[in-house]
């Protein structure tokens, strides 16, 4: 648990949030869930459209409640002088501005690298959008979906007679926010600790996508080889794939290793395969991968999933089970990791929330607060750059806050 006699690791960053929806807010919160703190600006009239994503309680989006904890809200309309007046103080005033806007949409308002550099030397600004700020494509909108068809994600996905799938959730814009983020905390150690100054990180999201690839470019520069979607199974790895046991669940086993191999044979009872010395290493086992995927399919499909599971995980064999979120909100090891939080909403209900990662031993992240209410710290930021109440209740009225 959270030692709270220690500040969090992060206590003393401030960070000043533009954008919306995931690549950008993603990367802030990751900040904020070790200390920072993260000012959020949002449309006075909707805010950030999350707040309306996928299931609502009371009409705001429990992925809002999870992705904004820890963070304060401030509305200020964008579009209006006034409002971009209070941004570039707020930024003079911040370690790092993390923004995912269209290239160029800053630099028209007056909001751009160059101009925020002007009020801020030392600052830092992560700049994540769909292909970079420059090159022939900066300009074009940019979403996940997208990048990991350009990253080269999308084509080795899915299965060879069928057309690419997505994942499930939107990698390309949390891969780009990771990469947003390890670029925000390299830049602050080089200010901090080298000397150096300010800097703009810039992420793309097919980039973020593209950096994950493993061996697809290399592969394709020495040999012309194309990799290609090959269902459930590893290409180039043995054996490695999902199967269907006979009570309908299916089980992932990793037997790739040679070890590994050996007491996977053993303990489905194939000890001709476990001892057959061309199967002994991984490029004689792919090219038998079928063989062994039958007989390994064979053996499940006489089993209880967690026959299975017993029988491998006594052989010291990496298996596993396909989790639902049913799995996980009942799963031992996930609640001794304290990987489901139990946090409550404004009006009462209880929440279940993920865990904080990585785990820090002395200083971890913790969840101070749930995702905020719209404009609900406002008053308190602005008045920490000296705007008083007055002016906030002239800003209020004639819409720019």
């Amino acid at each position: 648990m959270p030692n709270d006699q220690k500040p969090m690791p992060l206590e003393g960053v401030r960070v000043l949030e533009l954008g919306s929806l995931i690549a950008g807010p993603y990367a802030s919160a990751l900040l904020a869930q070790f200390g920072a703190e993260v000012i959020k600006i949002e449309s006075p009239k909707d805010g950030d459209p999350l707040r309306k994503w996928r299931k609502l309680h009371e009409g705001t989006s429990l992925w809002w409640y999870t992705q904004s904890r820890n963070k304060k809200s401030v509305t200020l309309d964008l579009k209006r002088d006034e409002a971009r007046e209070i941004v570039r103080r707020l930024a003079g005033k911040v370690d790092i501005v993390i923004e995912n806007f269209r290239p160029g949409t800053l630099e028209k308002w007056g909001l751009g690298w160059e101009d925020l550099r002007a009020v801020n030397p030392k600052l830092v600004m992560v700049r994540i959008s769909g292909y970079g700020q420059s090159g022939p494509y900066r300009g074009r909108p940019g979403f996940a979906a997208i990048a990991e068809c350009m990253g080269g994600l999308r084509h080795v996905t899915g299965f060879p007679d069928r057309p690419p799938v997505r994942a499930g959730v939107s990698l390309g814009d949390t891969l780009a926010s990771l990469y947003g983020t390890i670029g925000a905390l390299v830049a602050m150690h080089h200010l901090r600790e080298n000397g150096g100054e300010g800097q703009f990180i810039d992420v793309a999201l097919y980039e973020a996508v593209f950096a994950v690839m493993e061996s697809l470019v290399p592969e394709y520069a020495a040999f012309g080889h194309v990799r290609e979607r090959t269902g459930s199974s590893l290409p180039g790895i043995s054996p490695s794939n999902t199967y269907l046991c006979g009570d309908g669940r299916f089980v992932v086993v990793a037997g790739n290793g040679d070890a590994i191999f050996k007491r996977l044979m053993n303990a489905i009872e194939r000890r001709d395969l476990a001892d057959d010395p061309e199967l002994a290493r991984n490029d004689g086992r792919v090219k038998n991968n079928d063989a062994l995927d039958a007989a390994i399919s064979a053996w499940t499909a006489k089993h209880k999933l967690e026959e299975v599971l017993s029988i491998l995980e006594q052989a010291d064999v990496p298996v596993g089970r396909v989790y639902t979120v049913a799995d996980i909100a009942e799963d031992p090891h996930y609640k001794a990791r304290e990987m489901v939080e139990r946090h409550d909403l404004p009006d009462g209900q209880p929440i279940d929330l993920p865990g904080i990662v990585p785990k820090l031993s002395e200083t971890p992240g913790q969840t101070r607060w749930v995702g905020p209410q719209l404009g609900a710290h406002t008053e308190e930021v602005l008045a920490s750059i000296g705007i008083g109440a007055d002016e906030i209740g002239r800003l209020r009225e004639i819409g720019v806050v």
